[in-house]
């Protein structure tokens, strides 16, 4: 239904300023990740702008916004040391393609059924590796490419880059970053209305600048030149059994966080809801352009997203137009990015990996669920270790493994004092436990009234319903009175036993 010219105005007067607000987050987001993944400066403001134009256009989600995301730097940089940056746009184009595949199909939905503690434990490790990384960026030196390496070689590395005027000033600037972005939430009123990640960079630019400090920046080598469609050769690597799996994990990966900011988003506003296999396609469709240009991969990313609907934004119009100033940016004003140190990127990435990280959420996972918090961490440990695609593995194994002890787990806790016998029944009573079961209740030995409690089982089966009414018939015959507290929530069966 198209707009009159009132409403038109008003979601221009929403959306403008909406899309400005997401475009000065965007920049050095764009900018950082790109540098991070081992590509040039340009690729990830090619592929903000991709998500915005051609992404963002498109039917979906009406307000989260596209671009190269953090938590894609490590696959990205893989696959960049593997295969080459020349071959990275035919990954990324095979993988948009395969994502407009499933979002045709109509499988969309399915990543919502993805354990969410692996998708955290993925986060959580990417986090980590980001950090092991950028780490080595800040302190102006080179990493080991392995995250563990990074890891145990950090302190020493550390030491050595304190020691000099280089890798001094580096980490001082990239420190400074990190302070104003935690400190930023904190600013008045007025002027946090300003990005944060925008007004670290500014003043770390300032600093290097003013100062004169000796810290690289980044290096600009112009739009048209830093674009590297894909040719012939790099299509003929499809033929590589192992490409697959760098393609499949691009698809995955970005299909599932796309899918998950889509509804965090969705929580965030009262407009329209999301329409996850038409996200879905336009995600492909984004990435399947992006490709064919040599640019990074994109996601929605839940920063900008978030920032768009704090904002104000009311309709797609917000993120489109935040590709046109992203594309009026970088072909007006490239030269803005050879003032940005690294080590400012870096401060700016090691912040974003230990929001991935998120310490104090995990803690309250662990405190609430521990069955929970061990996926999680399996997934964490397998892609430190590992890399990110068997970490991956690793974490959905746990989270089957947990699911099967779930569904076959049956505790029996007695309270048992000479006025009465309280016996609560927990987990899942199936025949396979139907052993364990006849076996405990028969070591309880009452001797007043008996209460069974069934209010903590998640399913109850024929055989261990039959188990239950015997024992509690073996006592009402003895004399004893036995009272039941049903299934919770399952009024059907409170006829047992």
């Amino acid at each position: 239904m198209p707009w009159n010219t009132t409403e038109a105005r008003s979601v221009l007067r929403a959306d403008l300023p909406a899309s400005i607000t997401v475009f000065l987050v965007a920049v050095p987001l764009c900018v950082g990740v790109s540098v991070a993944s081992g590509a040039p400066a340009e690729l990830g403001l090619v592929t903000g702008i991709v998500g915005g134009l051609v992404a963002g256009a498109l039917p979906g989600s009406s307000l989260q916004v596209s671009g190269p995301a953090a938590s894609l730097t490590v696959l990205v940089h893989s696959a960049v040391t593997a295969y080459g940056l020349p071959a990275l746009g035919v990954v990324v184009l095979a993988a948009g393609l395969l994502q407009i595949l499933l979002g045709v199909l109509r499988l969309g939905r399915w990543f919502r059924a993805v354990s969410s503690a692996v998708v955290e434990g993925m986060l959580a490790g990417i986090g980590i590796v980001l950090i092991a990384s950028q780490a080595y960026v800040l302190l102006a030196r080179k990493s080991h490419g392995k995250a563990l390496a990074d890891l145990a070689g950090l302190p020493a590395a550390a030491v050595r880059a304190l020691g000099t005027g280089p890798g001094a000033a580096s980490c001082a600037v990239g420190a400074g970053v990190i302070a104003v972005l935690v400190l930023w939430k904190r600013a008045p009123r007025r002027l946090a209305l300003l990005p944060g990640p925008l007004v670290a960079v500014v003043l770390a630019a300032a600093a290097v600048r003013l100062l004169h400090l000796p810290v690289p920046t980044v290096g600009v080598g112009g739009l048209l030149g830093a674009l590297q469609p894909p040719g012939a050769e790099q299509f003929g690597l499809l033929g590589r059994v192992e490409i697959w799996g760098t393609i499949l994990a691009f698809a995955l990966i970005a299909s599932a966080e796309s899918l998950f900011s889509a509804s965090a988003v969705d929580h965030m506003h009262a407009g329209p809801r999301t329409s996850y296999n038409r996200e879905l396609v336009a995600q492909g469709v984004g990435n399947t352009v992006a490709g064919a240009l040599g640019a990074l991969p994109m996601t929605a990313v839940i920063v900008r997203s978030a920032a768009n609907v704090q904002a104000g934004a009311r309709s797609k119009a917000s993120r489109v137009l935040h590709g046109v100033w992203l594309l009026l940016f970088t072909l007006a004003l490239p030269g803005l990015l050879e003032l940005v140190p690294l080590a400012a990127l870096a401060g700016l990435l090691v912040h974003a990996g230990a929001k991935l990280v998120a310490p104090r959420e995990r803690l309250r996972l662990w405190r609430t669920d521990r069955s929970e918090a061990l996926v999680l961490l399996a997934t964490t440990v397998g892609i430190v270790v590992t890399n990110l695609l068997e970490g991956v593995v690793i974490g959905l194994v746990a989270a089957l493994a947990k699911t099967a002890w779930d569904v076959t787990h049956i505790r029996l806790h007695v309270e048992q004092t000479p006025e009465a016998t309280v016996v609560r029944v927990h987990g899942n009573a199936t025949f396979l436990k139907l052993p364990s079961l006849v076996d405990r209740l028969e070591e309880v030995s009452p001797t007043g009234p008996v209460q069974l409690d069934l209010s903590a089982l998640t399913h109850l089966d024929a055989a261990c319903r039959q188990a239950l009414t015997a024992w509690a018939e073996q006592h009402r015959r003895r004399g004893l009175p036995v009272t039941v507290t049903p299934v919770a929530d399952r009024p059907e069966l409170a006829r047992t036993p």
